[in-house]
This record gives structure tokens, sequence and C-alpha cells, in this order.
């Protein structure tokens, strides 16, 4: 080999390990556009000419419990912050979801079926407008208006009404006879955005949301003899509830010990509500990104509080509201509050952003800001998993704007991590494999999508594997890599460069490279990206004296980190740990190597969250 073969060759290597380290991720162009125009930028954090849309809704409706009907008015004060003149308005009317005419890929009941929202009249500026200005498709609505120029406000006033539905209880519905859970009630405005415009994505039933953060007030009047739970605070406490029960809610908002602020004795006693045929409570919540409320005539209310931010010493009121035939929700306010805690001080570690959080004893798993509508359980792990996994949405997608409807993974992923670690700081004895099971079955198979896939475009285990589990491991391995406080620090990064906006992928990813000072590209390109089989096993052994040399091999595609449990003869073990960087360059072995004089009985490859396809080869006996 001639000097110059080998300087061309030392170059060329040089280079394929430097682009290795350096992966540039593949960026679709529409994504692309939003540096060039300066909206985002690619370190992660916004762009000097980033811009979100803002409206401030005052919603007043009355629910009559007994016919199911929602009728009321929403004034929307809507702001184009964006540079584009807008010639028309898209609304999302999701209680057409019921409608006889919608496509969904939810079953609804023949007798759940309706006519969808119905509109008496929409105003924009004190000027009616026709109903022939507006078409009606599904869950979406585009209303032709009168230009909207940019830095331009614009006020709707829409009336309207709808029956909500009695059972077919996707995320809102009636509970029980007495009981409500009631959300995506009002016509609200899309988001327009620095990406796609209008979000004209439908909803169909499975898919989740994707809202501005808008300023809410609202009014809702329902029988004198029901009370009403909801986003944000209660602002005419005194003037709903009689002095006793008003002074349980402030006590319960002062103090760490659980306060019973709605027993059943007090219902018997009929000393809950001021007197009055109806009563119209008033609620208001600021930069939020939805508003959901809850009603009942007969659920108890157990509440305590705790300080979320020690520098301030701001607290949040933590709520269960239920029907006492569902004993499993007995413990359910500690385990929310013991939920808060660790977000606010351990994971993420940062300060629960809300005044309260209310667990509602209703049909379905489903979040909302500082609202939780939860079905009991057959067993405590059951509901200590689903309270938490439900409640650390908070982060993930309200206080962080995530466009749920394309990229289910940012919100889902993250309670998913957050579930297998507060759930095991509520119960150390918890070992929760939420969708471990199902990622390991289907790795490799022809449902097996990309975690980058557009949500609506997954089919199959993928629509939960690649929204759950997968993008949890992710998140997790980096963890694993960084360590606890250098991926705080990145995290935190990302979280104050985002809250309040609305992050794409790119942004989390670029957040997490800048706020940890290391280019990760390497492995978000493997593990969010790429397809592949997660596949480690065990391939040789070699013992001498008391010297011992295990080899892995990465037989699959996909890095996972390495755990090798070492198991002795005397009952006892320990664990070797190589973090997911064992693979960073390409390796396809990793040696382990451990001195002992104790007899090694059994050699064990993966925890419960090293995905693997293939645990055949996970074991080793010694001989």
């Amino acid at each position: 080999m001639t000097i110059l073969r080998k300087l061309l060759l030392a170059t060329l290597l040089f280079c394929t390990l430097h682009s290795f380290a350096q992966t540039i991720l593949p960026v679709p162009v529409n994504l692309q556009r939003t540096y060039t125009k300066g909206t985002r930028t690619i370190n992660g954090a916004p762009g000097k000419n980033y811009w979100q849309n803002w409206a401030d809704y005052n919603i007043k409706v009355n629910f009559d419990p007994q016919t199911r009907v929602i009728k009321g008015t929403v004034d929307i004060d809507y702001t184009n912050n964006s540079l584009d003149t807008l010639i028309n308005i898209y609304f999302k009317l999701y209680p057409n979801l019921y409608a006889k005419n919608t496509i969904r890929n939810s079953v609804v009941r023949p007798e759940d079926m309706t006519d969808g929202v119905q509109i008496q009249s929409l105003i924009m500026n004190e000027q009616k407008q026709e109903a022939s200005q507006w078409r009606i498709n599904g869950t979406n609505m585009t209303v032709n208006i009168p230009a909207i120029l940019p830095s331009q406000k614009a006020h709707f006033t829409i009336s309207y009404s709808y029956v909500l539905n009695k059972g077919s209880h996707i995320r809102t519905g009636q509970v029980d006879s007495g009981a409500f859970f009631i959300a995506y009630f009002f016509p609200r405005i899309a988001v327009y955005d620095d990406i796609d415009g209008w979000n004209k994505y439908p909803y169909r039933g499975s898919e989740e949301f994707y809202n501005d953060f808008c300023h809410f007030n609202a009014e809702v009047t329902v029988p004198g003899n029901y009370q009403v739970w909801a986003t944000g605070n209660l602002k005419n406490t005194a003037e709903v509830y009689t002095p006793r029960i008003a002074e349980r809610v402030a006590a319960a908002g002062r103090n760490d010990a659980i306060t019973d602020v709605i027993t059943t004795d007090d219902f018997k006693a009929g000393n809950i509500t001021t007197p009055g045929k109806t009563h119209t409570w008033k609620f208001e919540a600021d930069s939020v990104t939805d508003f959901a409320f809850a009603t009942s005539n007969h659920y108890v209310w157990k509440a305590s509080s705790l300080v979320v931010d020690s520098k301030t010493g701001r607290r949040t009121r933590v709520d269960a509201v239920y029907n006492t035939a569902h004993k499993d929700y007995l413990p359910v306010v500690e385990h929310a509050r013991k939920t808060v805690e660790v977000m606010s001080y351990q994971f993420p570690k940062w300060p629960y952003p809300y005044p309260h959080e209310t667990v509602f004893d209703g049909l379905d798993q489903m979040e909302y800001p500082m609202m939780v509508n939860d079905n009991p359980t057959p067993t405590v792990t059951d509901e200590i998993t689903l309270t938490d996994h439900e409640i650390f949405h908070t982060m993930f997608p309200f206080y962080m704007g995530i466009n749920e409807t394309k990229y289910a993974w940012m919100d889902e992923g993250w309670a998913t991590i957050g579930e297998w670690i507060v759930s095991t700081a509520i119960d150390p004895k918890i070992d929760d494999n939420y969708g471990m099971d199902a990622y390991n079955h289907s790795a490799g198979t022809e449902e097996d999508m990309p975690i980058m896939s557009l949500t609506p475009s997954l089919i199959g285990v993928s629509t939960f594997t690649d929204s759950y589990p997968k993008p949890a491991m992710g998140y997790l391995y980096v963890k694993d890599m960084l360590g606890d406080e250098l991926f705080t620090k990145a995290l935190h990064h990302y979280i104050n460069q985002w809250h309040g906006k609305h992050p794409m992928p790119y942004d989390f990813f670029n957040c997490i490279n800048t706020g940890s000072g290391i280019n990760l590209n390497w492995f978000w390109k493997a593990w969010f990206f790429d397809s592949g089989v997660p596949d480690l096993g065990i391939t040789q052994v070699a013992k001498q004296q008391n010297n011992y040399t295990v080899t892995i091999t990465r037989i699959g595609g996909k890095p996972v980190p390495v755990h090798l449990r070492v198991n002795y003869a005397d009952g006892s073990n320990e664990l070797l740990h190589q973090s997911i960087a064992a693979w960073q360059n390409g390796q396809k072995t990793c040696i382990l190597k451990f001195t002992s004089a104790k007899p090694v009985t059994k050699l064990v490859l993966g925890t419960t969250y090293d995905a693997d396809a293939n645990k055949k080869d996970n074991v080793y006996v010694m001989k």
C-alpha cells in the first residue's frame, strides 16, 4: 500500500467515524422551512420569528342532567399572531364524533348517535354570518370570513347546543344517573401554526388533541343539588357552597392532611350547596390548552395539598371525587398527592405548574388540564399506575403544547416513563412492565413501524407501541446514558424553552443535545427513526480462576442497554451494567468482566425495561 493510499484510507476512516458521531437526522422539507423562516432553530430553541396564536374564551353553558342537553354560548377573542392573512377559520366541533354522518374509528352505539353540534348563530365582529358561510365535515368546521390580517384580532360569538352521550363513553359522557364528565363541549378554534397552518386532522375517536394555549372564563349552570369540578379556579365558592363546605375547601388548600370535603353524611344532611333551583359555577384558567368539567349529585370529595415549589411555597390541591361504591378510589387521593410530589421533586423535578389536580371517578382513562377522568380498577396496582400515568400528562401535553394528532409519542411516551418511575416511588413492590410485552412480541414485524411515523399512519400494534413503550424506553435509555443530573439538566432546558409553546420532535431532540452538551443524534436516529429488532444475547462465557469474561452480542439492529445479573450459589446477586452508549460506534459485542471468589450459578441478561425480541439466549447456566 502506498503512502498516498494510506493517507486516503486514514482520511476516509476519519470522515466515516466523524460522520457517525455527528449523525444528521433526516428532516422533512416542511419542517426544514421552520428553520429558514426563523420560527425554530437547529439548537432546539424557538426562533426569533416564532409565533403562536392566542384566544380568550368566555363560555356560558347550561347542562340538564335529565335530557343531557348542553346549551350555551362561547365568546372568543382571537389574535392572529402569524405573518399570514387568514381568510377562513377552522373550528373543532369534537362532540360531532357522535354525529350520524361522522367518520370514526371508535364504536358508537346507535342509541348514542345524534345530530351533532347545532349552531344556532355565528357572529364575527358583530356581523352575523350566514349558514352558507360555514361547512361542517365531521369534527371540523370551516368558516369563510372577512380577512384577519397579521397582528389583527377578531371576536366570535357562537350559540350552540348538543346532546351529551349517555353510553359509548369515549373520554366524555354520562357516568351514571347522577354523574357526568363533560369534555370537548364547546366550539373552539383549531391551531394555526408555523408548520402546517391549520390543524385539519379530524378527531375520529382514538386520536388525541392539539390545542392552543388560551385563557378561559367558564360559567356552568346545573341543578342546585349538583356540584361542579373543572379546569381552573372556582371563583364563586361562597355563592355555591355552604360556609362549612367552603371552609373545608379552603382548609384542603392549606394543609398536607387529607380533608373530607364532601361526605355521605353531608348528602344526608343536605347542606352542601346554597339554596337555589340552579347554581352557576364560575371558573377561570389561564394559559391552558383546554377546559373540561365534571358534575355529580352524589360523589364524595377527599382533598389534600402540598408545597410543590419550595422556593415560593406555592401549593397544589389534589382531589379525589368519586362514588363511594367504588372502594378502590379510597386511596386515590394519597396516590395522586404522591404523584404530584414525585413530579415536583424527583422526576421530572419540576414544580407542579397548576393550582389543583382533580381525579374524577368516570368511565375512561383520560387526562385534561387539572382534571382526570379515571375508571374504577380491579387492583391497587392498576389504580396506582392509572392515577400517576394520567396525572403525569400535566407536563406533556398540557404544559408543553404537543401536537398529539401527529406525534402521540411526544406525550404518551413521557406519561409511560412517568408511570414506570412514579409507581415504584409510590410502592417499591410494583414491577410495572406496561407495554414491554407488546413490543418484545411485535419488534421487527410488518406492523413495527418507526416511532417517527405520523400517528394517523400507524397500524395494528404499532398504534400502541410507537406511542407508549417504545418512546418511553428511548427516554429511559437516554436518562441512563446521561445520568440523572445531566439528564435532568437537559430535560429542564427543553421545558424552559418550550413550555407554553408548541414543540415539534426535532425541537425535543435538539434541546436535549444542547442542554446536555452531547450530540445524541446517533441514538435518536437508531431508536426513533430506524427500523430494527432489539436483541442481545450471551454468546460466550470464559472463566479463568476467579475471573469471568462475558461476551454480549448485539444480534438485532436496535441498541439497548446492557444489564447482566450475576447469581451466586449463596443466593446473592449483583448487577453489571453498560449504558446504551456501549453501541454508539456500531459495536457488535460488549465485553463484561468481573471477579468473584464465590461460585456463580447463573447469568441473566436484561431487566424489565430492556427490550429484547428473543430472550432464549439471555440466560447462561454455569457448569
